[in-house]
């Protein structure tokens, strides 16, 4: 009874921490408007806004690498990049 429910526990925290899986990135927008693109992290679709004119960090929720599609092609992220979007191209640093 005991080993059932450990590999219970086990079993779930795996599920718990695939779940909370994330990618952060810092980026520098310097176009004066903001940009909302289509990601694809695992095979998961969700989208990404990077705000205008500003420094930040912005969290894709997904396990990497993460595609980002932009007009200009498609960027993978791994996490942890620092990033420059300028004329609607994300240029990685």
């Amino acid at each position: 009874m005991r080993t059932k429910l450990t590999a219970v526990t086990l079993v779930a925290s795996l599920f718990a921490s695939s779940a909370s899986a994330a990618i952060t990135v810092r980026y520098y927008n310097r176009d004066s408007r903001g940009h909302t693109w289509p990601v694809v992290c695992s095979g998961v679709k969700t989208s990404v806004t990077f705000g205008k004119s500003q420094t930040a960090s912005v969290t894709i929720q997904g396990s990497g690498p993460c595609s980002v599609k932009t007009d200009a092609g498609t960027v993978v992220l791994k996490g942890g990049e620092d990033l420059e979007i300028k004329d609607g191209r994300i240029q990685v640093k």
